[in-house]
């Protein structure tokens, strides 16, 4: 499966951890790429290119100019769109039919979102019905999406690994 994810409207003063800590969690819940639209920020994409050279795998960051463009050109090449949002159907009674789909993109929003991500989005969804943040959701949806395979994934590449411990901080450099 090929998931993206497109994060809208960074604001590089307001932004910054926020949309790396979505960069950090579409990273480690298996996405392939993250795009973000808004302000172009050097500083986010060598905060996420420095993990993944540290931790492995093969994730990207773009930056985009124009989402809705973006969000067409996934369509005509299948992806499904997919909008995470506090309004939507809910997730469970969805899931399967995005099962399915091989290419998926993941919007998720920044400032408010525009109605015509609504429109242009093959499905709008709700992780709660309630207010959540992009973060959460996102590895909500994922974690679903993935059946929790991302749980035990292996990062190819990786100069650090962490290794599970009860109470200390372990890890192995490569």
């Amino acid at each position: 499966m090929q998931i993206e994810v497109l994060r809208l409207s960074h604001r590089i003063r307001r932004d910054p951890r926020l949309s790396t800590h979505v960069a950090l969690t579409a990273r480690a819940f298996l996405a392939d790429r993250l795009y973000y639209s808004g302000d172009k920020d050097s500083s986010l994409e060598a905060t996420i290119n420095k993990v993944t050279g540290q931790f492995g795998g093969n994730f990207e960051i773009e930056h985009v100019e124009n989402p809705v463009k973006l969000i067409e050109q996934k369509k005509k090449q299948n992806f499904l769109v997919v909008h995470l949002s506090v309004y939507g159907l809910t997730l469970n009674s969805i899931l399967s039919k995005i099962n399915k789909h091989q290419k998926i993109l993941i919007v998720v929003g920044g400032e408010k979102v525009p109605p015509g991500i609504f429109k242009i989005s093959d499905y709008n969804i709700s992780i709660t019905n309630q207010p959540i943040s992009e973060v959460s959701a996102l590895a909500v949806f994922l974690h679903e999406l993935l059946e929790g395979k991302e749980l035990g994934a292996e990062f190819k590449n990786a100069k650090i690994e962490i290794l599970p411990a009860l109470r200390d901080k372990k890890f192995k450099k490569h």
